[in-house]
């Protein structure tokens, strides 16, 4: 057997599309299992129930454009393709942003980690303080309208008129 006995790859499903639509899926795990045999250069394959679901998720007509697949080798001399799935290295990388100083994805843009901390925490004080307990108990005092100015109809209004169009001043200076 060779060195490696489990490999990663993402296995792109594009030419699916060229097939009928109602042989889509079906036609999706044949390539995968002709990936696998080029790649793994073993004849048998065998394919988990979670791919199988990943490609009939959309139903018969649309699967997936690309699939990320973990291939290994077992002892008995097959081929187990699985879905692929990594936790790790979306926590770890995670980590080694918050040690350089970079702003996390989930505090604001322009801000660090730390000051998106400073942020929640000043909000979270404005919450407690009271907002104008004082005017809540006191009575409220009634305004009464003042009557609105008159506006005489008769007086004229103040339009601005052009005199000279700008295509006869256009005309005059020539």
């Amino acid at each position: 057997m060779s060195q490696e006995l489990e490999r990663v790859y993402t296995i792109n499903l594009g030419k699916v599309l060229l097939s009928v639509d109602t042989h889509r899926a079906p036609r999706a795990i044949n390539m995968i299992r002709e990936f696998a045999r080029h790649h793994m250069k073993t004849a048998d394959i065998r394919i988990e129930e979670d791919v199988a679901h990943q490609i009939w998720s959309k139903g018969v007509r649309s699967p997936p454009r690309k699939i990320r697949v973990r291939m290994s080798k077992t002892d008995e001399g097959y081929v187990l393709v699985s879905a692929y799935t990594d936790e790790k290295e979306s926590t770890d990388v995670s980590d080694k942003d918050a040690k350089k100083g970079k702003p996390s994805k989930d505090s604001k843009k322009g801000k660090s980690s730390k000051d998106a901390k400073k942020d929640k925490s000043s909000k979270d004080s404005k919450k407690d303080t009271p907002v104008n307990d004082v005017t809540a108990d006191a009575p409220v005092k009634e305004v009464k309208d003042a009557p609105a100015k008159e506006v005489k109809k008769d007086a004229p209004s103040k339009t601005v008129k052009k005199n000279v169009p700008s295509k006869a001043v256009a005309k005059k200076s020539k």
